[in-house]
C-alpha cells in the first residue's frame, strides 16, 4: 500500500509540474489562456492516468544504475506524454501544425523538468520505509 502511495503522490506532484509547462506553451502558441486551460486541464486527467500506469512498470525494472533509469525513464515518458499531447492540442486547436509546436517545445521543457523531478523522488524516501525494512530482513535471514 504505501508503495501505491508513492506512486500516487508522484503522479500528483509531476502534473502538477507538467501541467503548468503545458499551460504556459499552450498559451504561447495557440495566442489563447482559454486553449492553454483546455489543453492542460484534460492533460490533467490524461497524464494522471498514463503517468501512474508508467509509474508501476518502471518500478517493477531491474534497471539499478541511477543515471542510466532516469535517462531511459524520461525518454519514454516524454514519448508518451508528447503522443497524448499533440493528440489533445490538435483537437482543441483543431490545428495538427499547433499540436505539433506545442507537442514540439513541450518535449525539450518536460525532458528537463521531468529528470529533475526523478532525481527528487529517487531521493525521497517516501513510501519506501517498509519495503526497505522487508529487504533488510529477508538479506538478514538468509
Amino acid at each position: 500500500m504505501a508503495i501505491a502511495k508513492r506512486h500516487i503522490a508522484k503522479s500528483i506532484t509531476w502534473r502538477f509540474i507538467g501541467s503548468l509547462d503545458t499551460l504556459f506553451l499552450a498559451y504561447i502558441f495557440t495566442g489563447t489562456l482559454e486553449s492553454g486551460l483546455k489543453i492542460s486541464g484534460i492533460e490533467l486527467i490524461t497524464k494522471m492516468i498514463l503517468y501512474y500506469f508508467h509509474e508501476k512498470v518502471w518500478f517493477n525494472s531491474k534497471m539499478k544504475n541511477s543515471n542510466k533509469r532516469h535517462l531511459i525513464k524520461t525518454f519514454t515518458w516524454r514519448a508518451v506524454g508528447t503522443t497524448d499531447t499533440m493528440i489533445i492540442s490538435t483537437i482543441i486547436s483543431g490545428n495538427p501544425f499547433t499540436g505539433l509546436k506545442i507537442g514540439g517545445a513541450e518535449t525539450i521543457s518536460k525532458m528537463a523538468l521531468y529528470y529533475l523531478h526523478e532525481k527528487l523522488w529517487y531521493r525521497l524516501n517516501f513510501g519506501l520505509n517498509r519495503l526497505r525494512k522487508l529487504k533488510k530482513q529477508r538479506n538478514e535471514s538468509k
